[in-house]
């Protein structure tokens, strides 16, 4: 069994049972935290961070990678992944808005994410 690399800002730690149990069909879970990326970054400095954490994931031979963040950061790492061989995934959910009516009598409106599954981002 391979081991699956959670790159987003959400720890697996923090997922739903039916997001768990998805990932360990890939493998062990392991989290590598999606590093901050400043605005300022141009697009070769970007190209740089994404070969670091592609320097940093291919030693563990992962089975999969979830990648989702900044886009032109994540775009730089899922082409680097694939050229690799790896399968990279995105987290596919469904928002639910709650809306209810506070103490003050104003409109509050809560999103909810119900994780379905990974979809792999060569579709």
């Amino acid at each position: 069994m391979g081991i699956f690399i959670n790159h987003t800002n959400h720890p697996s730690a923090s997922w739903s049972d039916e997001q768990r149990q998805a990932a360990l069909a890939y493998g062990e879970i392991m989290d590598i935290p999606f590093p901050g990326i400043a605005a300022d970054l141009d697009e070769a400095q970007v190209q740089v961070m994404a070969e670091k954490a592609l320097g940093q994931m291919l030693p563990l031979e992962p089975s999969a990678v979830l990648v989702q963040g900044e886009f032109t950061y994540s775009y730089a790492l899922i082409k680097l992944l694939q050229e690799a061989g790896v399968t990279v995934l995105a987290a596919c959910s469904e928002r639910q808005t709650v809306t209810t009516v506070n103490a003050k009598q104003e409109t509050v409106r809560q999103s909810v994410f119900s994780f379905v599954r990974f979809r792999n981002y060569t579709c």
